[in-house]
């Protein structure tokens, strides 16, 4: 059972990671993480740990979720994309922190659930997609921000491309997990600014999508949740 007690520690364990930013620590507090939790995990949910969800991925670990969104600082008038959206749950925090957020994933069955999870939340702001992450979403670039929840060997190039002027990505770059590091890129009017910012642990970013036995999509594979 979730109790208030609960989101005040791991807000103070937020804190303690490095997480200050006033307005990702509300976004974080008002984001219900249990919603995103498979059953199973329901009184873990406000543990800052990472908790397995379905296909092999996870729902990411609150400080890292939190650390991920203070680097790329979103702002109320930013057009965000994100790269796999997992459970939703980061896709929740970001959508109360941007103007529009465009999400991800290969995954369809993981879409569809996030896809109820963002309408049950009545977040209206959020676009979703099946589809492959390494290619990002050209049809909407450029975008002011990207977050990308899976790790590949090297930044993609087409997610850079995508990028506006003064814009950021951050990615966990490393094809070993005991060897990734948190990378934030800032496009800049003469190329590109890179540095790692810390240590991480992140499934591997794939290429292509899953086959599904249903297409339910409409065809460009976009999908706006509506309150």
């Amino acid at each position: 059972m979730t109790t208030p007690n609960h989101k005040i520690r791991l807000v103070m364990e937020l804190r303690r990671a490095g997480v200050v930013d006033t307005r990702i620590l509300s976004a974080m507090e008002r984001t219900p993480r249990e919603v995103f939790c498979p059953p199973q995990f329901l009184d873990r949910a406000y543990e800052d740990t990472a908790l397995p969800i379905a296909h092999g991925q996870t729902l990411s670990q609150p400080t890292v979720v939190g650390l991920m969104t203070q680097a790329i600082d979103p702002g109320p008038r930013h057009k965000v994309l994100e790269v796999g959206t997992g459970s939703g749950y980061q896709g929740a925090v970001l959508s109360l922190l941007c103007r529009r957020l465009y999400t991800i994933e290969r995954h369809r069955p993981l879409l569809q659930d996030a896809e109820q999870r963002f309408r049950d939340l009545r977040l209206a702001n959020v676009v979703t997609r099946h589809g492959d992450g390494w290619k990002g979403w050209p049809e909407q670039a450029p975008f002011d921000r990207i977050i990308v929840t899976a790790a590949p060997g090297d930044v993609p190039g087409a997610l850079v491309d995508q990028l506006a002027e003064g814009g950021i990505l951050v990615v966990p770059v490393g094809r070993e997990k005991r060897s990734q590091s948190l990378v934030r890129v800032r496009k800049t009017a003469s190329g590109t600014e890179t540095e790692e910012l810390a240590a991480v642990r992140f499934v591997p970013m794939l290429t292509g999508v899953p086959t599904y036995a249903t297409d339910d999509v409409v065809p460009d594979g976009s999908q706006r949740n509506r309150a």
